[in-house]
């Protein structure tokens, strides 16, 4: 029972100070469960964020339920999952029943200005990490960047860039030997 609390604390105080989303989120349930717990390694972390990113749903929640399973079974992956949910919920919740009260509010405007560059920031922490970790060089660094590029200039679907960049993976590795 002293596990599964323990797991949903981590989620939780993850959910409830983090802004900016499942991206945001990464370094601080990386350092949790990678670093200070060893409940995952590296490569654990990031296949979970693979496999959460791949997924349909909200980031944290699949990765909570992938790293939750993985050290707990299904009772782990509901208790990260609660963990990593109620806190922003509740907090939703509560900014829903306020906030028309004080939107207009230029101070409360300001610190929105504010909290803009500090989660473009624990965006990018996260997307170079994994990048480290995936094995990404400056050799290959222009495969991720043509891929942003063809989304966001040229508007190209991800699922195309996705479905292209697994046909190119799978022929390289026939070229080379790499898939049998």
């Amino acid at each position: 029972m002293k596990t599964y609390l323990i797991l949903f604390w981590i989620f939780a105080k993850i959910g409830t100070f983090t802004l900016g989303g499942g991206y945001a989120m990464l370094p601080l349930i990386e350092r949790e469960l990678v670093d200070k717990g060893r409940y995952l390694d590296e490569q654990e972390f990031l296949d979970a964020t693979a496999v959460a990113q791949a997924a349909p749903g909200i980031l944290a929640i699949n990765i909570a339920i992938l790293s939750g399973y993985k050290m707990k079974g299904f009772w782990g992956s509901v208790c990260c999952a609660l963990g990593a949910a109620l806190p922003s919920f509740i907090i939703i919740l509560l900014i829903a029943l306020f906030f028309h009260n004080f939107k207009e509010n230029p101070i409360v405007q300001r610190v929105f200005l504010g909290i803009r560059p500090a989660v473009v920031a624990l965006i990018a922490v996260p997307v170079f990490r994994l990048a480290k970790t995936a094995g990404i060089t400056y050799k290959t660094a222009w495969l991720p960047a043509v891929s942003a590029l063809l989304v966001w200039l040229l508007g190209v679907s991800p699922v195309y860039v996705v479905l292209a960049s697994g046909l190119g993976g799978f022929l390289y590795g026939r070229v080379h030997g790499g898939a049998k």
